[in-house]
């Protein structure tokens, strides 16, 4: 039996960043699923390892032993006591950027190990995913959010929101523990979430572009020049609003239109890679997977 799961990226919409307690900042921050994800494939074995192939990005370079992502295979089945699974990983998720590449993997893979082999309810899986990042549990179901705590604790939020988005893409990433580090010392607006939140709900484009904002921007933009070259050549176009995801590098705007956000992209002569992107809410089957 073989198994293929669709992987989304993520964007931060706000990104609040509070005190630390038990080794980590506390978050709050709204966000959004996108249509770039890297595609996972999977098929039974009869033993109970796992082997783990990476393709694209440059990410064929990453020991099995440091990938979330082999580590998530190992643990649902040391967790339900399976066989393991060969298993192939195609890119299209920039690395580096603040899109959740790596989360969405373990995510993925997760979740093609519970189509695979049929055990585990959500909030098993979700449990597992927990432990092997900050918003891989999200990205579990992916869609509109709020995330507090460290991005353990997922609101879901119904909305038909579509946002256009252009986003720039610099070769070099930025060091998360690095970023949290500095930031600490750089003061930066991470946007409302209250009212992003709201926006999201009333499924207005404007107003949650309005609301947007990163707590890691500044520190990220000390860290890499190329943030802060690619928010203002973001700019430049005149969207709807400008936002940092995650920890950087990677910075995007949302434009009232897909022919507004195709116009910027076609008249876009900078260094940096540009992707033209849209939200997406994924249908995720182990979601609803029975114990």
């Amino acid at each position: 039996m073989d198994v293929r799961v669709k992987a989304y990226a993520k964007l931060n919409l706000t990104l609040q960043v509070g005190g630390v307690t038990g080794g980590y900042h506390s978050l709050d921050s709204v966000v959004c699923t996108v249509d770039c994800f890297d595609l996972i494939k999977l098929k039974k074995r009869k033993d109970k390892l796992v082997f783990l192939r990476m393709h694209g990005r440059g990410s064929e370079s990453i020991p099995p032993e440091k990938n979330n992502a082999q580590k998530a295979a190992e643990a649902y089945v040391e967790r339900f006591e399976t066989c393991g699974a060969d298993i192939e990983i195609y890119k299209n998720i920039p690395v580096g950027a603040g899109m959740g590449g790596s989360s969405a993997d373990v995510a993925g893979v997760l979740n093609g190990m519970a189509k695979l082999y049929g055990k585990g309810n959500f909030y098993e899986i979700k449990d597992l995913a927990d432990g092997l990042g900050s918003d891989t549990g999200y990205l579990l179901t992916g869609g509109y959010a709020r995330l507090t705590g460290r991005g353990e604790k997922v609101k879901s939020l119904s909305s038909r929101l579509k946002l256009n988005v252009l986003a720039l893409i610099p070769p070099s990433g930025v060091s998360t523990a690095q970023c949290y580090a500095l930031c600490d010392g750089i003061p930066c607006e991470g946007g409302d979430c209250a009212a992003a939140e709201q926006a999201v709900l009333s499924e207005s484009a404007e107003l949650l572009a309005e609301s947007m904002g990163n707590g890691l921007s500044c520190a990220a933009g000390k860290l890499n020049g190329d943030v802060e070259k690619a928010y203002k050549e973001l700019c430049a176009f005149s969207p709807l609003g400008v936002n940092m995801t995650g920890s950087g590098s990677g910075v995007f705007a949302v434009f009232e239109s897909a022919e507004l956000c195709a116009w910027a992209k076609s008249r876009y002569r900078g260094k940096f890679e540009c992707m033209q992107l849209k939200t997406v809410v994924p249908y995720i089957k182990s979601k609803i997977i029975k114990g």
